[in-house]
């Protein structure tokens, strides 16, 4: 599958681009801010609608492998043959999942608070609640929010869910996220697929402090996958560490990816 995707800036000194992996319910345009100030530093950066996302088109998620193939597919459509590839919570799954499987395509690799396991964070509870949603003619989005409140009682998580909602007068009003198809693979996202490979190159793993996602304890696993991975904490940040502390974010990554 070929994805959505927003290019910003021009590479300096033939570096490779930079390609930013947004989360679960997500879309490109969450990277917005932190896209341009990397573009700004001598870097292309490219964003990308994940599968049920954004722009891209809708289908069926049958595992992390499907989903780092319409990356690689992506690649391949827009003639890139070596990327450097920061990926947050399932982007992050996504990003480690192509490292393995096609580590000729990675120069390094971001993972941005989420480990190489399963996880249960109620995903599933989410997408019930949207999928339960009535939209009406007329709709507004402060509607829409008061009418999810009390499934979903965080202010912060339902703004960020409806921001998938589409409303206008122009089209019918609906969720531009494949919401079916990722009610359906909840099991898939919230997993991991054991592997036996190893992806050799430079990566760097952030979490945060605040942030239950990627825990100290999880090192050792991290490291039988990723042999050169290196460890950096935001203390200040939850799980949406690139939102809670955008400086200390881009302080952190930047020095990595101009290595080499």
């Amino acid at each position: 599958m070929l994805l959505k995707t927003i290019t910003l800036g021009e590479a300096a000194d033939g570096r490779t681009p930079v390609i930013l992996l947004h989360g679960l319910y997500g879309s490109a345009r969450n990277w917005g801010q932190h896209q341009k100030t990397l573009a700004g530093g001598g870097r292309q950066v490219i964003t990308m609608d994940l599968r049920n996302h954004g722009e891209s088109p809708h289908g069926p998620v049958a595992s992390y492998g499907t989903m780092a193939e319409d990356v690689a597919e992506t690649l391949a459509a827009m003639g890139i043959t070596r990327c450097r590839l920061l990926g947050h919570s399932m982007g992050g799954k996504i990003a480690m999942r192509l490292a393995l499987t096609r580590p000729d395509l990675l120069e390094r690799v971001i993972i941005a608070d989420i480990a190489p396991r399963t996880y249960r964070h109620g995903n599933a509870a989410l997408a019930e609640a949207m999928l339960a949603l009535q939209l009406t003619p007329g709709m507004t989005r402060a509607e829409a929010s008061a009418a999810l409140a009390d499934r979903i009682p965080d202010a912060m998580i339902r703004s960020f869910l409806l921001l998938n909602l589409r409303l206008g007068s122009t089209q019918p009003n609906g969720w531009r996220i494949g919401l079916s198809e990722l009610a359906e693979a909840i099991p898939v996202i919230e997993g991991w697929e054991p592997s036996a490979a190893q992806y050799p190159g430079p990566s760097l793993f952030i979490a945060g402090g605040r942030s239950h996602y990627l825990m100290d304890g999880e090192k050792a696993g991290i490291r039988d996958l990723f042999p050169a991975a290196r460890f950096v904490v935001l203390e200040k940040a939850g799980h949406w560490l690139h939102v809670d502390d955008p400086a200390g974010f881009i302080a952190a990554i930047s020095p990595f990816l101009d290595e080499g």
